[in-house]
């Protein structure tokens, strides 16, 4: 009677392990990232939101793949939930051929708040941030989390002053 007890403890412990690796398999071959999106208004106190800044629901982060070339191989994009937190997962194989990380940003793409709609470069999120060293690599799990990226409103938006056009500034 005990061989047969230890029978069946052993078969569970043999199929748990079994599920466990199989999940394991349907991670392998993708690339996580995540982040945060927030507003930043210069005209609020530091006590009325936390840190002056609050999440945006509903804001656009896109990630583009470059492959050697510079040819984009891959593009996607995801919305920020109510803690205006996004998260992506890119297959790493595209048309048969695999993705390198690196060669991939992640940028704002838009806002839905009217009152906080002009991206900042803060942590690059206006002009891109590449994927260079993940947050969290475990067996095929690779991940990345960017962030936060912020937006902020017309007020707190400073003017471009560079004289890049040698015009001067539009202000």
């Amino acid at each position: 009677m005990a061989a047969v007890v230890l029978m069946i403890i052993v078969a569970s412990l043999v199929m748990g392990c079994t599920n466990v690796a199989e999940a394991w398999k349907e991670e392998a071959g993708f690339i996580h990232v995540g982040g945060k999106v927030m507003c930043q208004d210069c005209t609020m106190g530091w006590n009325e939101w936390v840190n002056g800044a609050r999440p945006i629901k509903g804001c656009k982060v896109s990630i583009t793949c470059m492959d050697d070339r510079s040819r984009v191989v891959y593009y996607g994009s995801d919305e920020t939930d109510e803690a205006g937190e996004f998260e992506m997962i890119v297959n790493k194989y595209v048309n048969g051929k695999q993705l390198k990380s690196k060669g991939c940003s992640v940028r704002l793409v838009s806002s839905p708040d009217p009152t906080c709609s002009i991206p900042t470069d803060f942590a690059g999120g206006r002009s891109g941030v590449k994927l260079n060293r993940p947050t969290l690599v475990y067996r095929d799990l690779v991940k990345h989390t960017l962030g936060p990226f912020y937006y902020t409103t017309p007020m707190c938006d400073k003017p471009d002053t560079n004289d890049s056009n040698g015009k001067g500034s539009n202000y």
